[in-house]
């Protein structure tokens, strides 16, 4: 393929442009990756740009050429955020498009599904495909056979180059090399060495955090006393101006969950704690949620790797107290305020769901009642059972069993 003129004759004995291609624009997408290859990778850029006047040499007015290139810097495996490639699309389904250039295909769609997408609306309102190796007509099966190839094997090189630099990743992380943000409480010094903070105060009110909930056992009960006392967690800037000062800031209920689940206060190097959910995608964000998962599960755990505020056994203990506070049917949750003694410990005996506790007179008066299915489908109350009787009855219990023990002694 050549940059040479041709006559409007070539176009109208050509099976690839014709006339009808000339009378509709020609657009020039231009991307790359990111924005360090914009950067660095000029010629790249120049050669892309360089395709305007391919498109000039074949025919096409100046003026009936458009440059689409405000993707520069973003990625082509989704057409998430790619406004320029959503606006290619767009031009392509009013019919205004003849003929799109690109220097290869993986600078159109690193994806298949917006690949074939492209493919399917070009095939449907005739619009053609140009790269550095020649013109190709979508709606012809063997154009067709080729681009797809292009396309998966553009997806294939993706796929490959993230393969490659997670296994880099992994292996210096199973070597505990693989730096990340530390939490609070630690620093990391030029050389990689992790220590604690300098800070004597930064590191007492993480010592006083993790004894404070032993005492308490509760994740709002910890937050109401840092909240009642004032006290606020040291915190060193990651980024900006102010990178690596400290700073005083409120707590809140999510900063102390994800302090207390932090492996590396207990000494332990953890990697792949929080894993990729796919599942839990949510529409327009490319990153799919994060879900945080057991120490055991990550993929790899190296214990007493760093200096440790609490020990492994105090850690798994936390880990467990947080879990059965949760509001679960299997499990009894936190101790609350109120006179009823068996709250969090009754269930249901017809459907099974753990009885809640409801109070009356300010608090004076108190049932257990099964309101699951009432709640959630709209069915009748399973039961309800007067809690002042209740709890004298199983006292009672209690206490006739406990009582031939005491007799013993």
């Amino acid at each position: 393929m050549t940059d040479q003129v041709h006559s409007p004759e070539w176009y109208l004995n050509s099976e690839k442009l014709t006339l009808e291609h000339l009378g509709r624009l020609a657009v020039v997408y231009v991307r790359q990756s990111t924005l360090q290859q914009v950067l660095d990778h000029q010629e790249s850029t120049r050669i892309q740009y360089g395709l305007v006047k391919r498109a000039a040499a074949w025919g096409w007015p100046a003026d009936r050429i458009m440059v689409i290139d405000e993707d520069q810097g973003k990625s082509g495996a989704s057409a998430e955020n790619r406004s320029g490639f959503q606006r290619l699309v767009t031009e392509v389904g009013l019919n205004h498009v003849g003929l799109i250039l690109g220097v290869e295909m993986s600078r159109l769609a690193r994806c298949s599904k917006d690949w074939h997408q492209l493919l399917e609306i070009c095939a449907l309102f005739g619009t053609a495909i140009a790269d550095l190796d020649g013109i190709y007509n979508p709606s012809d099966y063997n154009d067709r056979l080729l681009l797809g190839l292009k396309g998966t094997m553009s997806e294939a090189e993706l796929h490959l180059l993230k393969q490659r630099m997670m296994q880099g990743r992994l292996n210096k992380a199973r070597r505990g090399q693989l730096g990340f943000s530390l939490p609070s409480g630690y620093v990391r010094h030029p050389s990689g060495e992790v220590t604690f903070d300098p800070d004597e105060q930064v590191q007492q009110v993480i010592r006083l955090m993790f004894r404070k909930f032993e005492q308490i056992g509760s994740l709002s009960g910890l937050l109401r006393y840092f909240v009642e006392h004032d006290i606020r967690l040291g915190i060193r800037s990651r980024t900006g101006i102010n990178k690596g000062e400290l700073e005083w800031r409120r707590p809140n209920k999510a900063t102390l969950s994800c302090l207390l689940k932090n492996p590396t206060y207990a000494g332990a190097y953890a990697y792949g704690r929080r894993q990729r959910n796919p599942r839990t995608q949510r529409p327009g964000h490319p990153a799919s949620v994060r879900q945080a998962y057991h120490p055991p599960d990550c993929r790899v755990l190296i214990k007493d790797h760093w200096p440790a505020y609490i020990s492994w056994q105090q850690y798994e203990w936390n880990l467990a107290q947080l879990s059965s506070n949760q509001y679960r049917a299997n499990q009894p949750g936190v101790v609350r305020h109120g006179p009823a003694l068996l709250a969090g410990l009754l269930h249901c005996g017809k459907c099974g769901r753990r009885l809640s506790v409801n109070y009356l007179g300010r608090g004076l008066y108190h049932s257990y009642v099964c309101c699951y299915l009432a709640v959630h489908y709209g069915e009748p109350v399973c039961q309800q059972l007067g809690g002042i009787a209740l709890d004298r009855c199983v006292t009672e219990q209690v206490l006739m069993a406990l009582k031939p023990v005491l007799l013993q002694k």
